[in-house]
């Protein structure tokens, strides 16, 4: 797979250094020879095959030229996005986190931890927010075991919900959190932004290849900086 793309790269590149050296009228009566050539070839052939390095190539060309011009391959635009989500995947494959599961009465003592800090949440947000923390259970699993430490379903467990809380606090509420983009070249940039909750306004406050605990922290204490003269103070 390696080599046949480095192949095909190096034959385009090879192309394209070799059309420097024509005069445009020569690139412009190619360029019509082709299209016709191409015209041609899709009406004979439905559904040509594609090999990975081709894919590759054409993806990564569609990423180059404006979507104006991708009616110039031979696959629809919807295609080559989806040949560019396959490439960042191939790239993009995480190890296993390390370290062996974790041992029931750890994991029974954080299931009724967060059942008993958040009064309001159901079996199925509690189960959600686990997952964040890399631990898989059922619904059912957490149902038993608030059910043995004698602690009901959502509307038996006292304190406000998620929502009443937001709701009274959204002024004072800011979460951040990060997106990342990949580029053509498989390239993955991650971007740092915070939202305020209660209009939904969003700030930007950087974008890096390689975050780390000193950018993040230099990042949000600008941002801080300039809710410092709000009339509102931030509280969470």
């Amino acid at each position: 797979m390696l080599l046949s793309v480095i192949s095909v790269a190096l034959q385009r590149i090879l192309q394209l250094v070799s059309l420097l050296f024509r005069s445009a009228d020569s690139k412009e009566l190619e360029i019509v020879v082709l299209r016709h050539e191409l015209a041609i070839l899709r009406r004979r052939v439905h559904r040509p095959t594609f090999r990975p390095a081709d894919r590759w190539f054409l993806a990564a060309a569609s990423q180059l030229l404006p979507r104006v011009k991708w009616s110039a391959f031979l696959v629809t635009p919807a295609t080559l996005l989806r040949w560019h989500r396959w490439m960042v995947a191939e790239r993009w494959t995480y190890a296993r986190r390390p370290g062996g599961p974790m041992i029931a009465k750890e994991r029974r003592a954080l299931i009724v931890r967060v059942a008993q800090e958040n009064p309001r949440c159901g079996y199925q947000r509690i189960v959600g927010e686990l997952k964040g923390l890399g631990i898989v259970v059922s619904a059912t699993t957490v149902k038993k075991i608030l059910r043995d430490e004698r602690l009901g379903p959502v509307g038996t467990r006292k304190g406000p919900s998620w929502r009443e809380f937001l709701r009274a606090q959204a002024k004072s509420v800011i979460a951040v959190d990060f997106f990342s983009v990949d580029t053509v070249w498989l390239q993955r940039l991650y971007v740092l932004f915070f939202i305020e909750v209660g209009s939904r306004r969003v700030h930007l406050a950087g974008c890096t290849a390689h975050p780390d605990a000193d950018w993040v922290t230099q990042q949000a204490r600008q941002v801080a900086w300039t809710f410092a003269e709000r009339g509102e103070p931030v509280r969470f």
